[in-house]
């Protein structure tokens, strides 16, 4: 026998843990909760352990997060399946976000019961909704107070309540989770586990709420702000969070710069050149950003699902190459003009440069903008975070490359 199941007979075995077991199965959720508070960790999880699992839960919800947590280690096996605890979810999910269901009850129980113990709820919490589980805590179905309305005291839930209602998973994103209630907005969701258990809810408005400041951080992510800062965070923290980007985006600039230096001998035989290197930046940069602007879009809305990123590619390289085109024309001309006026007998092939290298750099960087974040993701990093420093630097290698690179070939 493992050791988990060594643990679980000690604990049927344990006279005073089967006692207590017995005692919070018939307690109020609160009064249970006071016993396990006088109870030592070990004796409670194996109490907990006993009892039904929705019996389990609801007693686990009076408990202090950090009680919880000691209770679940010190259960027979470790973390017990479907007991809740707050530090189990990652920052970001809807698990964060949930709150204790107050109204649940059982199929049995009959409208007249379940008005009865709605009167006393109503005085503690804002309820909206009634939740029906099984013994396991299973959801079975929902149901509002206008359900109760029109249905006799003698009738039971199991008659009124909607069966297989939608509910979201603890383990999902707040922006998963908004995206797959887009067209369900009710003032509170459930929350159940990969089996069906019900572990908890969470309020429409915290979800969209959060849901805002997830999108109204992205901006920042784009340069290496982090989520966590506001307008009231304190310059010191505000300056460890921002610093280290600007670091790597010095390091990066320092990689663009080295690309010159490659071309030191055409730089100095072709001055005119350093005057349209900060315009071909600038153009395959915008390009970039506008690829990925609408990449962390898609992301966010589910609308790059498996097989479309190459259709994404494909046309982010369509327009590069096409703005490029159009804008290198402008370009072209510019650098035609300002060669003639310069005496150069080299004017119209300086054009073709800056022209052949404008389209170049601005399908490279339309590609880049779609790369940069889908690779993030991919890595496991957020999608956003920093985007537009890998951005700029595969921008600025490449606009700068190919301009001194082709000038070196074409203008001799």
């Amino acid at each position: 026998m493992g050791e988990a199941g060594m643990g679980a007979e000690r604990f049927e075995l344990d006279e005073a843990t089967h006692s207590l077991a017995t005692r919070l199965a018939y307690l109020p959720p609160e009064e249970a909760a006071a016993e396990i508070a006088e109870a030592s960790d070990e004796r409670s999880a194996g109490a907990l352990t006993l009892v039904t699992p929705a019996t389990a839960l609801e007693i686990l919800w009076e408990l202090e997060p950090e009680h919880r947590a000691r209770l679940a280690a010190a259960a027979p096996g470790g973390r017990v399946d479907g007991w809740v605890v707050e530090s189990a979810w990652e920052e970001g999910t809807i698990g964060r976000l949930m709150e204790r269901p107050l109204a649940v009850f059982r199929p049995e129980t009959t409208v007249g019961e379940a008005t009865e113990r709605l009167r006393e709820l109503t005085r503690r919490a804002h309820i909206v909704y009634g939740f029906v589980t099984d013994a396991d805590g299973r959801l079975r179905g929902v149901f509002a107070f206008r359900e109760l309305l029109f249905a006799t005291l003698e009738q039971r839930l199991a008659e009124i309540m909607v069966s297989e209602p939608f509910a979201l998973r603890p383990e999902l994103t707040v922006l998963e989770a908004a995206r797959d209630v887009v067209t369900l907005h009710v003032p509170a969701y459930p929350v159940c586990d990969a089996a069906g258990r019900l572990v908890g809810m969470v309020r429409g408005r915290t979800l969209f709420e959060q849901e805002a400041i997830e999108i109204s951080a992205q901006a920042g992510a784009l340069v290496g702000v982090d989520r966590e800062e506001r307008l009231a965070t304190r310059w010191p923290r505000s300056l460890k969070f921002r610093h280290p980007w600007l670091q790597l985006n010095l390091f990066t600039a320092f990689v663009a710069g080295g690309v010159v230096a490659l071309f030191q001998e055409t730089v100095d035989r072709l001055v005119v050149l350093a005057m349209f290197l900060p315009v071909l930046a600038g153009q395959s940069g915008n390009t970039g950003c506008q690829a990925l602007a609408v990449t962390l879009r898609g992301l966010t809305l589910g609308e790059l699902e498996d097989g479309r990123h190459r259709r994404l590619f494909v046309k982010e390289a369509w327009l590069g190459l096409l703005n490029g085109a159009l804008v290198g024309l402008v370009a072209a001309a510019g650098m035609f003009v300002v060669a003639t006026s310069q005496g150069r007998p080299d004017a119209l092939r300086l054009g073709l440069v800056v022209w052949l290298a404008m389209v170049g750099s601005c399908t490279v960087s339309g590609v880049s903008g779609a790369l940069v974040p889908l690779t993030l993701k991919k890595l496991g990093a957020d999608p956003a975070t920093a985007s537009s420093i890998f951005l700029t630097t595969a921008t600025d290698v490449v606009s700068m490359g190919l301009l001194l690179g082709l000038a070196t070939l074409i203008v001799r």
